[in-house]
């Protein structure tokens, strides 16, 4: 197993796979980690996901991108972020139950990490010598947020998109641009107990993308602010039904 570490985009990334230098692959896979976490964060998703499906090993390459802002300032040492986070107002929200208003904002960062993902995700492309349509989407947290948001916005149709514990932003720009992007797959997961981005607001996520004609997987599961074992299989199973004919 090969991993590596390069720079696309203007980010530094973390490249795992199987196939020799050069070769393309069917699906290129970029998940991109949540706030406060270190770059290499889900790098280790990439040989579980290919000892779930070993059939990945000969199609899909994986590609994790490091959040642009480092926390160390914030005493999160080696921590990173998409876009600053207020975590008190956050934690508010979340205590008080007034999600709400969240769900309408566009954080301030926000277009400068779409503009980062969107070009990282462009150079895969270029890199690999595959389409838009061979590329899967996906995060943990705010990394899922993003990868959403990109998504959702990019000039051409990815593969598929992956909702790792993510929750509603922007909602009427998201409304807007889902209802233009088609039936796009989607596989999304959050734990029913999560004390940092409550079920509901997944639920809104999920249901603005159905109501766009998006084509979405749920998958709740008895848990907190992670990634449940029986969503990594079924991401694995995800990937295989993506893979081109």
């Amino acid at each position: 197993m090969n991993v590596e570490t390069t720079e696309l985009g203007g980010l530094k990334c973390h490249v795992v796979d199987t196939l020799a230098p050069g070769v393309r692959p069917s699906l290129a896979v970029v998940l991109c980690h949540g706030f406060g976490a270190p770059g290499t964060d889900l790098v280790a998703l990439g040989p579980e996901l290919l000892h779930s499906a070993p059939q990945l090993a000969a199609s899909v390459r994986f590609y994790f991108p490091e959040a642009p802002l480092s926390l160390d300032d914030l005493g999160m040492y080696g921590g990173r972020a998409w876009w600053p986070l207020n975590i008190e107002r956050m934690a508010a929200a979340v205590e008080n139950g007034d999600m709400r208003h969240l769900r309408t904002e566009t954080p301030d960062g926000l277009d400068s990490a779409r503009n980062l993902l969107t070009a990282f995700v462009s150079d895969v492309c270029e890199t690999d010598g595959i389409d838009a349509a061979q590329v899967v989407l996906g995060g943990f947290s705010q990394g899922s947020m993003l990868a959403t948001d990109v998504a959702l916005s990019f000039p051409q149709r990815l593969a598929g998109l992956c909702v790792l514990s993510g929750t509603l932003l922007c909602e009427d720009r998201w409304r807007d641009l889902a209802s233009q992007r088609g039936p796009l797959p989607v596989l999304q997961s959050h734990g029913r107990q999560d004390p940092l981005l409550p079920f509901v607001a997944a639920e809104w996520l999920r249901d603005l993308l159905i109501e766009g004609g998006l084509s979405v997987e749920f998958l709740p599961f008895d848990g907190m602010h992670t990634i449940s074992v029986d969503t990594l299989q079924r991401f694995a199973e995800f990937l295989i039904e993506l893979l081109p004919d």
